[in-house]
């Protein structure tokens, strides 16, 4: 089955809620796209996008939480406020994004009528020889009219806080369960930060919850998953091949693992959350996709 046949099996299943919704509110619908790195959760986006436009007669805009990274000079402040905090060293990371300027967005969005113009954030990653900036404002995309649904995309969209005696229980466990160093795709990487360092994170992630990326601010939740988390390694690294036979250029193998382990900790701390419900109660508002090794999807579940 295509992606595209894919897509429309999910939206056959969402749509017609998110017609009902539409009917009560007279603001924007905001459909939430978490994915695990290299899952393909942008090009679903941007599908989405196409077919509610073109198929649906739905308006439709995505904005992608990379988009609201802090500046570069904040992401280094960030980075230099705690060097040994290895989950700071790159972006990415709960900590690493510009909430006010999420929260402001997200209300400037819930009472948008169509008029004007609305500009939306935008991050230029080639900046800083890849560390990335803030585009200018004036290099912001813009949207006027009627917009029925926002795509909003993230790796991290739909993650929930854990309590802290949680966390560090997770933590206890995982350090009993360390792997060996050699072990280089590991899935159990909790051992190799500080608690602190963990729970630094986590009080971040508490906020933008609350602020902007709690169930209370979306109404509908795609996850792309797979039930063998070693897949991210696999995927994203044939990106990076992809990306290294096109521009003759992109990160070695040992980097591309390394970078994936960065983000790996989250995903051991928040998945199973994730896929117990984002919303509180199975009001089949949250629709899983189970990709196999091989990016296809095995199966799709409402939640």
């Amino acid at each position: 089955m295509s992606l595209e046949s894919n897509i429309k099996r999910v939206l056959d299943i969402l749509l017609p809620k998110i017609k009902s919704e539409k009917e009560l509110v007279t603001r924007p619908i905001i459909l939430g796209i978490t994915g695990l790195q290299g899952s393909g959760k942008s090009t679903w986006a941007s599908k989405i996008v196409e077919l509610l436009s073109n198929s649906y007669d739905l308006g439709a805009i995505t904005i992608s939480l990379d988009d609201l990274y802090k500046t570069h000079d904040e992401l280094i402040a960030q980075r230099d406020k705690n060097p040994e905090n290895k989950l700071y060293r790159t972006r990415g990371q709960p900590g690493t994004h510009d909430e006010l300027l999420a929260a402001r967005f997200f209300k400037e969005l819930k009472n948008w009528k169509g008029d004007g113009e609305l500009r939306i954030p935008s991050f230029d990653k080639s900046k800083f020889n890849g560390e990335g900036d803030r585009a200018p404002q004036s290099e912001w995309p813009t949207i006027s009219g009627n917009i029925n649904v926002v795509v909003f995309e993230g790796w991290c969209v739909g993650f929930q806080p854990l309590p802290e005696f949680g966390l560090e229980e997770n933590f206890q466990e995982a350090a009993k369960a360390k792997e060996p160093k050699d072990v280089k795709e590991s899935t159990n990487t909790l051992a190799d930060h500080c608690l602190g360092h963990l729970m630094e994170v986590n009080q971040n992630l508490k906020r933008y919850y609350d602020t902007f990326m709690g169930p209370q601010h979306v109404d509908f939740l795609i996850h792309i998953d797979t039930d063998d988390l070693r897949n991210v390694y696999r995927w994203r690294l044939e990106q990076e091949h992809k990306l290294r036979e096109t521009k003759g250029t992109g990160m070695s193998d040992e980097e591309v693992i390394e970078f994936v382990r960065g983000y790996m900790p989250a995903y051991e701390l928040y998945l199973d959350g994730l896929r117990d419900g984002f919303f509180g109660s199975k009001d089949e508002r949250q629709i899983r996709v189970v990709l196999d090794r091989d990016r296809k999807v095995e199966k799709v579940e409402v939640i």
